[in-house]
């Protein structure tokens, strides 16, 4: 049998890898952005900025992981049309989208786009060390800083000149919100990758700062839940538990408390991770796999793609940091449920959006879309790979 590091091996080179590669836009730069149910790629789709900062990440993660010297191109390929496309010289920050080549399509400047950037960037000039994806990645700590939030935390949606405006992209569920988990989340986790690559106190500072709203206003003790959606003041707008975001926050926050190697921080912040990996062991692991969500006490049975990664690593830091075999025995039962149900095996696709309660991908949505990207299912075989080292 395979052990789990050759698994996460096998479905990075084998699927993951060469599927992303084959979407490179030689003429217009970038990656195409929209490939339907029926594999036929619509090379004349929105280019989602968002998915060019993870594909720019997964690229650059998987050189610094394995060091395999083909992956060079396509990082530096996606760095370079994110620095000549997705900045806005004039303003500053990064567009949330671009027509097919390249030019600005919603100019709408969004926290979470900003932070991927970060993200992305940040690991860009860990493999590369060029001088302008560090100068770009603490341009955008600076306007997130100045013109994304107020004095409780971070805020959502800008204009083109960083004047508010309403938050229909990450807002659903029937709210309006005017601050998100989500979105703190992906702050958090940029910051994170910028304090581990630039030693950044301004970036460590702010790790503090979101740590203590994940413990005082996202996490629900009583519940064992994070919130999800929020006035500008923390109060929570609607019933709603999300499965996939609980276990991605619970390694992602683990990752921060190692780096930030503070005894006293660990002690408070580590009982909240331990509490969601173990809540959604108990709630939403169902049938070799994880559920989407829960609103209002009623559960979306559906199997989203991002989901099943994040629960993957989910699991294996919570075997790590408490030694319980369970959650070991899970990873590697929901990693089989992608293998056997998830990916999708006709050639030339890579996984399904999402399937059903029974497996089948009946939904038919696209295989490649704005959100749909190497980053989730990538960042899972890459932290197995480095985890089971």
């Amino acid at each position: 049998m395979l052990t789990l590091s050759e698994r996460a091996k096998s479905q990075l080179e084998n699927v993951i890898l060469p599927f992303w590669k084959s979407l490179i836009d030689e003429k217009y730069g970038g990656f195409y952005g929209y490939m339907d149910f029926d594999l036929n790629i619509d090379k004349t789709a929105v280019k989602g900025c968002i998915l060019n900062s993870r594909i720019l990440w997964f690229f650059s993660n998987v050189y610094l992981v394995t060091k395999d010297n083909s992956v060079l191109k396509y990082a530096n390929h996606a760095f370079e049309f994110m620095k000549d496309h997705c900045f806005d010289d004039l303003n500053g920050g990064i567009y949330w989208s671009l027509k097919y080549d390249g030019s600005p399509e919603d100019t709408t400047k969004h926290t979470y786009n900003q932070a991927f950037a970060i993200y992305a960037l940040s690991s860009y000039y860990d493999i590369t060390g060029d001088d302008d994806a560090k100068r770009l990645a603490l341009s955008l700590y600076d306007i997130i800083e100045s013109k994304m939030k107020d004095e409780l935390g971070y805020l959502e949606a800008f204009t083109i000149d960083f004047k508010p405006e309403s938050n229909e992209k990450l807002s659903e569920n029937g709210v309006m919100a005017e601050k998100t988990m989500n979105t703190l989340l992906h702050v958090f986790e940029a910051y994170t990758e910028g304090v581990r690559v630039f030693k950044h106190e301004g970036m460590k500072k702010q790790l503090y700062f979101m740590l203590d709203i994940i413990e005082n206003k996202i996490f629900n003790p009583e519940k064992r839940r994070q919130e999800v959606f929020f006035d500008k003041e923390y109060n929570s707008l609607i019933d709603l538990h999300s499965y996939g975001h609980d276990i991605e926050t619970s390694w992602l926050v683990d990752r921060a408390l190692d780096i930030l190697a503070d005894e006293e921080l660990n002690k408070r912040i580590f009982p909240i991770t331990s509490t969601l990996s173990e809540k959604i062991y108990e709630r939403a692991y169902v049938d070799h796999s994880l559920l989407n969500e829960c609103e209002n006490g009623v559960d979306d049975e559906k199997r989203i793609w991002w989901v099943q990664a994040e629960t993957v690593v989910g699991f294996f830091n919570a075997y790590q940091r408490s030694g319980n075999k369970k959650f070991k025995e899970a990873s590697e039962d929901v990693l089989s449920y992608i293998e056997n149900t998830l990916t999708d095996k006709r050639p030339g696709s890579e996984w399904f959006w999402c399937v059903d309660k029974n497996g089948e991908p009946s939904s038919r949505q696209p295989i490649v879309e704005p959100w749909k990207c190497p980053y989730h299912n990538g960042r899972m075989c890459l932290e197995l790979i480095e985890r089971c080292k």
